[in-house]
């Protein structure tokens, strides 16, 4: 697909999504196909699919091909299907890519690469993308993640430079903090190219639609997925009380998910499917690991106060 006909809808819901497990820790397809089924009943605009959520960098390659596979024999090119892309060297990034590509990947969500990390980066950066770009040839999503989950900012001139890449066609922004938000939006309003911005930000979604977010790429999505798609449509017709109605109704289940250690949020979301009846089992591979019986009884004690089970 290429970046022109990559279909974002603007103020659109992408879940980013988990991936369910069996007892042993080996991917549940059969569980996916169910919960790709549910996802799809709703107006979404994409799947995110082997990101962070995921537990993507925790898969193996092969598992992640396969993934992508049944999520395409269900989605049939109705809505994107997005691939997180983790990789351990450029080479490999290209390959991945490539298989990703191959497998029905409609574009590619490239993670932050441990060798960003420190100043100066902005060459590290720029080339480790325009390899992926010219070599794969999928629409580019970036990721700006928080340091907390392995992720770093981009400067100024990092933006700048990347979004002259022809493929990169929007940047997920997830750094967890207003003011670094509202910043990468200035930037990007004044970069030489128009990129989407998408909001990663699950602690104030709905304020990151007001600041400048055109959508949303995100792991709270996968839960209260209905009416997320609603707020997002309201703040699109500029109904935004109504919207932050909406927002401060869920706001209670997504604290609780994303209350520290933030590394818990997947066993968190999974744990709430389970309760919902959406997902059969609850496992994190390690070294993720279950939350504890508080947390379970807080999970369903919240989602029994906001009538979700």
């Amino acid at each position: 697909m290429s970046p022109k006909n990559l279909r974002l809808k603007r103020f659109g819901l992408i879940p980013a999504t988990l991936t369910p497990m069996d007892k042993n820790f080996r991917v549940d397809y059969e569980q996916i196909e169910g919960y790709v089924r549910w996802l799809m009943r709703f107006d979404i605009s994409g799947l995110a699919v082997n990101v962070d959520a995921s537990e993507g960098p925790h898969l193996y390659p092969e598992e992640r091909a396969k993934i992508l596979e049944v999520y395409a024999s269900i989605v049939r090119g109705r809505i994107p299907i997005i691939a997180g892309l983790h990789a351990r060297n450029t080479e490999e990034a290209v390959r991945l890519g490539l298989e990703a590509k191959e497998a029905g990947a409609d574009a590619l969500l490239v993670f932050p690469h441990p060798a960003f990390i420190g100043e100066p980066s902005e060459e590290v950066i720029y080339n480790y993308h325009l390899e992926i770009s010219e070599k794969v040839g999928l629409p580019i999503i970036l990721f700006q993640m928080q340091p907390a989950l392995g992720g770093v900012e981009f400067t100024r001139e990092t933006l700048f430079r990347l979004v002259r890449i022809e493929n990169v066609v929007a940047i997920k922004e997830s750094s967890f903090d207003a003011k670094k938000f509202v910043n990468v939006v200035r930037i990007l309003n004044s970069a030489p190219r128009k990129i989407i911005i998408l909001t990663g930000n699950d602690n104030f979604i709905y304020e990151s639609l007001i600041l400048g977010a055109e959508g949303g790429l995100l792991g709270f999505g996968t839960i209260a997925t209905d009416k997320q798609v609603e707020m997002f449509r309201l703040v699109s017709q500029g109904k935004l009380k109504e919207a932050g109605e909406i927002w401060y109704e869920i706001l209670p289940i997504e604290e609780v998910i994303f209350s520290p250690p933030l590394r818990n949020y997947r066993a968190r979301l999974k744990e709430a499917l389970v309760m919902m009846g959406i997902l059969k089992t609850p496992y994190v591979r390690p070294p993720l690991q279950p939350i504890s019986d508080e947390e379970r009884k807080l999970i369903r004690r919240t989602l029994r106060d906001l009538g979700m089970l």
